[in-house]
């Protein structure tokens, strides 16, 4: 029987994003087996039927000197389990994953570029060293004839054939990791003054900021109520402070949800969903889940989020940092509901026709194919 792993930066992105994928591929046949550094899901994962290896990996340390241990740890991995293929998802698996499965004798490799996040976006200098070093270990973690990458967006697919990450022949384009349409399906719009939610990690770059000032903006106008959700993510740079939040809150302008475990019953009690991110993203899942779920959509005008939304048809793209135009683009859509109740169904639309998981999986084993018939 064919091994494949599953490799991630957290058991959270494994349960959330790669579990259908997971539960596909044992139904083709395939053993399957999951690793990411121990969370709290690790018990759903193991609770329905998948093996799971515990690796350890920092999320904040960029010295290569400091996360050598990691490497030969995952190395270590490869070679007791011998899988035929390996795939990589998020940065720190994608870069130690490939070298690790390279000198492990895998035979194939897919690394999954989800967005160039924190390293390629902020201008911090903490982000730009790190951005030197990721250069050089791209390069060479990408250079197996063995290995694919794939990309969500074809801006991130040129930029790392551009700076000669990865040669073109061995990129492929996959839209998203999917959406269930079954399990994220149109609900009834609550009545009472319209919400507009934005839900994701707390993040500086993930466009907070620029929500919370355009609530500003509007909250004088009573037109709706501004709805923050999730957590701070402690293991990124970019984490925004607890105590500024509840700083909003006690300001007035915005409400904090904190973590949802269901962002379904997110979406059932929103009538539109932001996402403001001041950088590139692959294609936001929660974006694909809040169409899917007929919510309109409005997001800044940068790669990734351009493939999820189409401005004018289910939702609405405004210029990154931007919060006079992210209020302006909110108080049109506010006043007519009509118009935000006909994107949310578009949005549906969009999805089922080009983000459905089904679709997603296929490709995905589709690629694995290739790879594995080559060796």
């Amino acid at each position: 029987m064919m091994k494949i792993a599953l490799v991630a930066n957290t058991d959270w992105y494994l349960y959330n994003f790669r579990l259908t994928l997971a539960h596909y591929l044992r139904e083709q046949g395939f053993e399957v087996t999951l690793i990411s550094p121990p969370g709290d899901y690790v018990g759903e994962l193991e609770g329905q039927g998948f093996p799971w290896l515990s690796w350890s990996v920092g999320r904040q340390s960029i010295s290569p000197l400091a996360e050598f241990p990691a490497l030969l740890r995952l190395v270590k991995i490869y070679r007791k389990l011998r899988p035929n293929l390996v795939h990589h998802h998020t940065i720190k698996p994608v870069l130690y994953g490939s070298l690790a499965a390279q000198w492990s004798g895998v035979h194939g490799i897919v690394n999954s570029i989800t967005g160039r996040g924190y390293v390629f976006g902020s201008q911090q200098a903490r982000a730009r060293f790190a951005h030197l070093v990721s250069h050089t270990l791209y390069r060479q973690a990408f250079k197996s004839p063995k290995s694919i990458a794939v990309f969500e967006n074809q801006a991130d697919q040129q930029y790392f054939i551009d700076k000669g990450f990865v040669p073109p022949d061995r990129t492929r384009f996959i839209a998203s990791v999917g959406v269930d349409p079954q399990r994220f399906r149109p609900s009834p719009f609550p009545d009472g003054v319209p919400i507009v939610a934005m839900a994701g990690r707390l993040l500086w770059d993930k466009g907070v900021q620029v929500f919370v000032d355009a609530a500003r903006l509007l909250h004088s106008e009573g037109l709706a109520r501004f709805i923050l959700v999730g957590a701070p993510d402690p293991g990124n740079p970019s984490s925004i402070d607890p105590d500024q939040i509840n700083a909003w809150v006690e300001e007035g302008v915005i409400e904090w949800w904190g973590w949802q475990a269901d962002t379904r019953i997110v979406f059932a009690q929103s009538h539109i969903i932001v996402l403001p991110s001041s950088y590139g993203e692959g294609i936001p899942v929660v974006l694909l889940e809040a169409a899917a779920s007929g919510r309109a959509v409005v997001a800044s005008d940068i790669p990734g989020c351009r493939e999820a939304v189409q401005t004018g048809y289910n939702g609405l793209l405004v210029p990154p940092n931007d919060a006079l135009a992210l209020a302006q683009a909110l108080r049109t859509l506010i006043a007519d509901p009509e118009r935000y109740r006909q994107m949310g169904a578009n949005g549906r639309q969009l999805v089922l026709a080009r983000f459905t998981v089904s679709q997603v999986n296929a490709e995905t084993l589709a690629l694995y194919q290739q790879l594995l018939s080559n060796h």
